[in-house]
């Protein structure tokens, strides 16, 4: 039984690690419900306060990374804070509409809208939003992949 609790709870950090490439799934999710079970199945006697405590700032560090990614990607490349709304929306509903290239178009396209439709810029600067928009989305990608290492790191070194 011991194996395939592992592969239930490897599963669950390799789907964490697919929600970077897909950002619709919640990869911290994935992670938390990865430890969790650790827990369930074996024994949470390993995972200690402290290792929730540094978790919980590991949680808020990929929110916290998650956002300045997208809000300095799209910065950088003169959007405004329509493009940010425009990217994130995006973000959510591109995947729905287009598979798989929903992913990149999404954003480019909902920061493109965003600087247009509420900003009134002109078609240059809403593109290079837009490509700001993916910037962002891929530096935070690399950000988030990290951080999530460190955590799994952390994971195993406790247990």
């Amino acid at each position: 039984m011991d194996i395939l609790y592992w592969i239930i709870i490897i599963a669950l950090f390799v789907i964490a690690f697919i929600g970077l490439i897909y950002p619709i799934i919640p990869s911290v999710l994935f992670l938390l419900g990865g430890f969790i079970l650790y827990g369930i199945f074996f024994s949470f006697e390993k995972l200690t306060l402290l290792f929730w405590v540094i978790t919980a700032l590991f949680v808020v560090l990929l929110f916290v990374a998650d956002y300045f990614s997208n809000l300095l990607g799209v910065r950088k490349f003169g959007g405004s804070n329509a493009s940010i709304w425009g990217s994130t929306i995006g973000l959510i509903v591109g995947p729905f509409l287009i598979p798989v290239a929903g992913i990149i178009l999404g954003p480019f396209l909902g920061a493109i809208l965003g600087e247009i439709l509420f900003q009134k810029s002109d078609w240059k600067t809403s593109v290079k939003a837009g490509f700001g928009s993916v910037v962002g989305l891929f530096s935070s990608a690399i950000v988030k992949g990290i951080i999530q290492g460190i955590m799994i790191v952390v994971f195993i070194i406790f247990i």
